[in-house]
């Protein structure tokens, strides 16, 4: 606690009316080079009482301006001679508290940093550290306090020492690696960190390089960022809800079919634990997969071609953890991917996700299938809601979206794609 001040010193610069002179001639000192005196200054935008203050204090006739030139000497010899302070950084420190120099307390909090990074040894967790937007991530993360970063640093580092995992839960992991199986809930700073690490890598690999949020796509739901997040889990081998949303299916070629609850003809779900901790041996090298958008395309496939259906993946919406990982699966076994979805903004912006994610192709999702389904679409249909976005594979179908501004539901296609998926074998 400050001791009282001087009731003299108090009445001369302590009124609320020079709060803001006081943290404006504060500043001056704050700002000065480490190790330097400052010996005067101009300062402006004054008013009439506080320019009569510094008048008076550097010995002058009161005649208002905007601004002062201000003589540090001449100010100090007024405060030691009245008695009340023997300075005027002095008097502002009686008032209001110690000045820190900003240039020592910058030297001093890069050293502090700098010895944070020091006590980090995971090389993933030093490259992000040493990129301007990974350290000021983990400044916001521990509050700017580096004692806080190196304990934040270490729970992270003994996490990342168990990964990639092999299907572990994420609650059982952090139960292990850290004590708590709460800690790497989303919204934690172990977690958040964690996750940002291992998106870089698959931001770098070639068919996800978009993935931290591609052009147009900025806006996220929260339940959406949650499914990225779980996919990312689910990469580095951590199961997060896993047995949500999973991948529907039909006649994907694999050994063991029936080992695997696979029957021709039958329409399949399979989770991401399924997934992750037993992964199938797809026989699709070479093959071409059909993936659709909604699952009543995959039962009205099942119900007209049964076991003579081609292979038919659905993502059920923009894929989630297991939709993605089943794709993933399949396109490193060597499949071809063709996608087909609604002809909305949605729909685009999931096709848009698949062609660079997964390296698909348009399956009758281009501006001619737009236009040839406008032509036999009911005088009911549904206007297009929301954003446009840009179709990354046709230049043309924004524009007939645009131009026809009406939505065809993946189902009202479904005759001209059941031709491409009876089976010619």
């Amino acid at each position: 606690m400050r001791p009282p001040i001087e009731p003299r010193l108090q009445r001369l610069l302590g009124g609320a009316e020079y709060a803001n002179l006081r943290k404006r001639l504060r500043d001056r000192f704050a700002r000065a080079p480490e190790g330097e005196e400052v010996e005067n200054f101009r300062i402006g935008k004054l008013t009439s009482d506080e320019h009569a203050l510094l008048a008076s204090l550097l010995g002058r006739h009161v005649r208002h301006s905007s601004s002062l030139q201000v003589v540090v000497g001449r100010v100090d010899a007024t405060f030691r001679d009245s008695g009340v302070a023997m300075s005027l950084r002095d008097a502002l420190e009686i008032i209001d508290g110690p000045i820190a120099n900003l240039a020592e307390a910058r030297r001093a909090s890069r050293e502090m940093w700098s010895d944070v990074l020091d006590v980090c040894t995971h090389q993933a967790l030093v490259e992000l550290l040493r990129t301007p937007k990974g350290l000021g991530l983990l400044k916001r993360l521990s509050g700017s306090q580096p004692d806080v970063a190196i304990e934040l640093c270490r729970r992270v580092e003994a996490t990342l020492r168990r990964l990639p995992a092999n299907a572990i839960t994420r609650s059982q992991l952090a139960a292990e690696a850290l004590g708590d199986a709460h800690a790497l809930d989303g919204g934690r700073p172990a977690a958040t960190l964690i996750l940002t690490i291992w998106r870089r890598p698959i931001a770098r690999s070639g068919r996800e390089e978009g993935f931290d949020e591609p052009e147009g796509e900025t806006e996220i739901e929260p339940a959406e960022r949650a499914e990225r997040d779980r996919d990312v889990w689910a990469k580095a081998g951590v199961l997060v809800n896993e047995l949500a949303r999973p991948a529907l299916f039909l006649n994907l070629p694999v050994e063991g079919m029936e080992r695997h609850g696979q029957f021709p003809g039958e329409p399949v779900y399979a989770s991401l634990r399924w997934l992750l901790r037993t992964p199938p041996a797809w026989r699709v090298a070479g093959r071409k997969v059909y993936v659709c958008e909604n699952p009543n395309l995959v039962a009205i496939a099942a119900d007209r071609w049964g076991a003579d259906c081609e292979p038919l993946v659905c993502t059920d919406g923009m894929p989630a953890a297991a939709q993605r990982c089943l794709l993933s699966q399949l396109t490193e076994a060597g499949a071809r991917l063709h996608y087909h979805g609604d002809f909305d903004w949605a729909g685009v912006r999931i096709g848009n996700h698949m062609m660079r994610a997964h390296g698909a192709r348009s399956w009758r999702f281009d501006a001619i299938d737009y236009v040839s389904a406008i032509k036999g679409a009911s005088e009911l249909g549904q206007k297009l809601t929301g954003k446009a976005l840009h179709a990354s594979w046709d230049e043309g179908l924004t524009a007939a979206m645009q131009m026809h501004d009406l939505s065809i539901a993946e189902e009202a296609v479904a005759a001209c794609l059941l031709n491409d998926l009876r089976s010619t074998k």
